[in-house]
């Protein structure tokens, strides 16, 4: 009887070890990959992009032998942009699908509100394209990393291309949540040191996510004759953004213009030539700034697939699969906990160029790339010409500036 007992209890702890997502849990025989973006709505061309940049990167790992023999299996969630169901994904991924890695996240507030949860659910993230600097500062954990470009990277050389302009007065237009007063946050703090005579103006614009009607906002802007705009509006935002800011005359004006996500290929497609030529955009990637032969293939490989260049969110996707393929290989094995120490200091190659991943807060480092909008009749959109690339480790704060307490 005792023994039965204890039989029991052993087949009990047995099968709970088989349903809870554990450090050492992996599948047999394929290695399972859960992903979260935003497939509808306002930004679901910038989900689409991610998706189809990871199949492209899974569909060449599989065929070529897959990960210490095993193939990639992909399964897919809708963020919504809303963190609740966001987290309600991830758990579904976590505990139905049992997957054993996370790739994904587009939005900062739905950043900040998964990864806090990371430490329960003991599934390693890489994130893509989110660009708090919180997730890899106050809120870092052991289970979040990110291969893109932070808000800190992109503002920082963004405050750089101000800081050699004659704008004076700056006022910005950006989204009402996390993403966009941080991104005025750092702008000002970076363009201070970088120019003390610079000023910033009380009148600002913040509209809601999926605003319709811009139009009260650019006639306030317009209104107090600012010497420099900041805009961090992205994806359909920023498309209707700049349809609406055309018909008023926004970028006739005498200021100068920054877009910091205005080179993503999801916003220049819509656009079109509807996208001002002279404008200063930035992207965390753009498709003709390394002449690689991985980012030639790349960029061959996914216009050849999906009939369009690829966009940032299509390369961080393709890149973070490509990282997890390399500290999977690096470990030797699938179990969490050894990827996870393996992905901490990695460094590995991207279309984007090198990428380190910092151990100290497990945030990406790599090259930021900026440009003015022009019109050349070789590509269906606008290209960045002058483009400017701006060395990673000089436009990254450093490891103890970044509040992250590494447990």
């Amino acid at each position: 009887m005792k023994k039965g007992w204890i039989a029991g209890v052993m087949a009990w702890a047995l099968a709970l070890l088989l349903v809870m997502p554990g450090q050492g849990m992996a599948s047999k025989g394929k290695i399972k990959i859960g992903s979260v973006y935003i497939f509808s709505g306002f930004a679901a061309t910038y989900g689409q992009f991610a998706k189809q940049g990871l199949l492209l990167a899974v569909d060449e790992i599989n065929k070529s032998g897959g990960i210490l023999g095993k193939n990639l299996e992909v399964y897919f969630e809708d963020s919504h942009a809303k963190p609740p169901i966001a987290l309600r994904a991830i758990r579904k991924l976590v505990y139905e699908k049992h997957v054993d890695f996370l790739i994904g996240l587009d939005s900062s507030g739905v950043a900040k509100g998964v990864v806090p949860y990371l430490k329960e659910l003991k599934v390693p993230l890489i994130i893509t394209h989110a660009a708090t600097p919180d997730v890899t500062g106050s809120q870092c954990n052991r289970y979040t990393f990110r291969v893109s470009v932070n808000i800190n990277q992109n503002v920082m050389a963004a405050a750089k291309i101000a800081a050699k302009t004659k704008a004076i007065k700056w006022t910005t237009v950006g989204p009402d949540y996390a993403f966009g007063h941080q991104s005025w946050e750092y702008f000002q703090k970076y363009l201070s040191k970088l120019n003390p005579k610079a000023r910033f103006m009380k009148t600002v614009a913040f509209p809601k996510i999926a605003t319709e009607d811009y139009s009260p906002y650019i006639t306030s802007i317009m209104a107090a004759k600012p010497d420099g705009v900041f805009i961090s509006l992205w994806s359909g935002d920023l498309v209707n953004f700049v349809k609406q800011a055309n018909k008023m005359g926004f970028f006739k004006q005498k200021f100068t213009v920054l877009m910091s996500l205005g080179a993503a290929t999801e916003v220049l497609y819509a656009l079109k030539d509807q996208m001002p030529t002279g404008i200063w955009v930035g992207t965390r990637y753009w498709f003709l700034a390394n002449n690689t032969p991985l980012n030639k293939h790349f960029v061959e490989a996914y216009k050849a697939r999906y009939g369009v260049y690829p966009s940032y969110n299509a390369q961080n996707a393709y890149s973070a699969v490509y990282a997890l393929k390399a500290a999977i290989e690096k470990a030797g094995t699938t179990e969490k906990m050894a990827v996870i120490k393996a992905l901490e200091g990695l460094t590995f190659e991207a279309p984007a160029g090198k990428i380190y991943i910092r151990p100290q807060d497990h945030q990406g480092i790599l090259n930021v790339t900026w440009g003015r909008t022009a019109a050349d009749p070789n590509y269906p959109i606008r290209i960045l010409k002058p483009m400017i690339i701006f060395n990673g480790a000089e436009v990254t704060p450093k490891a103890e500036e970044t509040g992250c307490k590494m447990q």
